[in-house]
């Protein structure tokens, strides 16, 4: 007997977390996490705040983000840290970008098991990221707002993709306000932070420009040059640099 959907999306809703700050977790990096993998984590905690946020070095900090971080709700994280000004660029995988506009646009995602049936999630038209469960809906509910958004604005030539992400992200502050709460696109263009993807053509936002330039005749075009020569650029300025890296892939390599 076939599952109903809403047998499996029973779990509890992922929402973006926000950390604000406590001196519990304060206690518990410089005095809890001593050796092994803890010890180095309480090691970069230390370099993050004593030496890339100590007003004196004035450090420009870019941010790398790989892995399926916005989908298992660590977006918010990023938010915090952008609202804060703790982050001055962001270098991220575009499949991150794509998922965080789930939450842009007000879907929910779901926390399940990463040993369910996969064929019996496809025959209910649900989607799996390891243990996140949502309807497949969803994917094309946000890739249809894409579309629109590019034939919206027009955007034609060539440009990066920081640039792209922020009319994105001016785009759903337009069209969903209060959105920059719970999205990183749309935060980034409130705090006039850019965000860059190292191959944007991996993700569903990238394949739906090449999309739109097939379907509807357009000229917007992804230039990779720009992008190194803007965050060139951005080092290139900066007093002293530092980087944070969550993951490795392309954003690391970038």
């Amino acid at each position: 007997m076939a599952k109903n959907p809403r047998h499996y999306l029973g779990g509890r809703p992922i929402r973006y977390y926000r950390p604000r700050g406590s001196q519990d977790i304060r206690q518990l990096i410089e005095h809890g996490f001593q050796a092994f993998n803890a010890g180095r984590l309480s090691e970069a905690c230390r370099i993050f705040t004593d030496k890339m946020l100590a007003p004196e070095n004035d450090t420009t900090i870019g941010l790398t983000v790989a892995g399926a971080l916005t989908p298992a709700g660590l977006g918010g994280c990023i938010i915090e840290l952008m609202e804060r000004g703790l982050v001055d660029f962001v270098i991220s995988t575009g499949a991150n970008l794509y998922h965080d506009l789930h939450y842009a646009l007000n879907f929910t995602l779901h926390r399940g098991s990463p040993f369910l049936d996969d064929v019996e999630l496809y025959e209910q038209g649900i989607i799996r990221i390891y243990d996140v469960l949502f309807p497949a809906q969803v994917l094309l509910e946000t890739d249809k707002y894409i579309r629109d958004f590019l034939v919206r604005e027009k955007l034609a030539g060539a440009i990066s993709t920081a640039e792209l992400h922020y009319r994105l992200g001016q785009d759903l502050l337009k069209m969903f306000p209060g959105c920059d709460e719970h999205s990183v696109v749309a935060s980034a263009a409130r705090c006039n932070v850019p965000i860059y993807t190292s191959s944007p053509g991996d993700s569903s936002i990238g394949m739906n420009v090449a999309y739109h330039e097939l379907m509807n005749g357009g000229t917007l075009m992804i230039d990779p040059n720009r992008d190194v020569n803007e965050v060139c650029a951005i080092i290139l300025a900066g007093r002293k640099n530092g980087c944070v890296i969550l993951g490795g892939g392309s954003p690391n390599n970038f």
